[in-house]
């Protein structure tokens, strides 16, 4: 930390005043007192032989008159240094004004760069939630065309059983077969697409935690109350948003094993009746 020590100009008292700043937002103040020089010399008085016995009355008002004069000097004294004291709580007003200057400036800087990643992020989130809502919907499209593509199957199943019961178990077996391999595509699909999405929020959640991380080294050195309670809100809206994440992530899940279900039954159902007919 930087210390500077200035003097201040003596006095005809010699009263000497140092400035040390301490800290970043205070300063202190070290006033040395010389010794009191006289101005003049009051004229000496001569005594007359006749009168070297001095009355009571005499050595009274010599008394007086010495502390009229010590007063005096004492007077000049307090003076001079109420006047020097002026300048060094101007010189200390200054200081103090250009310090809330340049924290005030440092405050509202902090405050527009953290305003403009909020608006950035929350950007991020409602372009993830849109992407996430796209792959539902294309989810359950496949879904519904994989029970088309399993309904029509079966109506061409039951029809060679009936046109042509010698080739029957062969057709059913390939049927199956195929209905396998792209039950297994799709799924695959649907695996990249999810692990694209997460290593993608992997990542966000990479910069938030340096964008963090940079708010707290902010926040050692100059911490304020505004700061605290924008970070509060990126924490919550952080949990919040993984907690969307994975409900979603937990909804996709049940429509893939309802989807299974749905799948197996209809499985069962033809080789029930293939077993029936044989």
């Amino acid at each position: 930390m930087a210390e500077v020590a200035r003097d201040v100009p003596a006095s005809p008292e010699a009263t000497e005043v140092r400035c040390q700043e301490k800290t970043r937002g205070g300063l202190c103040y070290e006033v040395i007192l010389g010794e009191p020089e006289v101005k003049a010399t009051p004229p000496k008085r001569t005594i007359s032989p006749q009168n070297k016995n001095m009355s009571v009355q005499d050595i009274e008002e010599k008394l007086k008159a010495a502390e009229e004069r010590r007063q005096q000097l004492e007077s000049n004294k307090i003076a001079a240094l109420s006047a020097k004291m002026l300048k060094i709580e101007e010189a200390s007003r200054k200081k103090d004004e250009q310090t809330s200057l340049f924290i005030t400036t440092t405050r509202e800087a902090l405050e527009q760069k953290m305003e403009t990643h909020l608006g950035k992020r929350e950007a991020y989130i409602t372009d993830l939630k849109t992407k996430l809502k796209d792959h539902i919907e294309n989810v359950e499209k496949t879904r519904l065309s994989i029970e088309q593509q399993t309904e029509e199957v079966k109506a061409a199943i039951e029809e060679k059983m009936k046109s042509a019961s010698a080739q029957r178990d062969e057709n059913i077996k390939k049927m199956l077969e195929r209905l396998r391999e792209h039950e297994e595509q799709v799924t695959k699909n649907r695996e990249k697409e999810l692990q694209k999405k997460l290593e993608a929020a992997k990542k966000y959640n990479e910069r938030l935690l340096e964008v963090k991380q940079s708010i707290e080294t902010v926040e050692d050195t100059r911490r304020s109350e505004k700061t605290m309670k924008i970070e509060t809100k990126l924490t919550a809206a952080e949990q919040k948003r993984e907690q969307e994440l994975q409900k979603k992530l937990e909804l996709i899940k049940k429509n893939e094993k309802r989807a299974e279900t749905v799948r197996q039954n209809k499985a069962n159902i033809v080789a029930n009746q293939t077993a029936s007919s044989g």
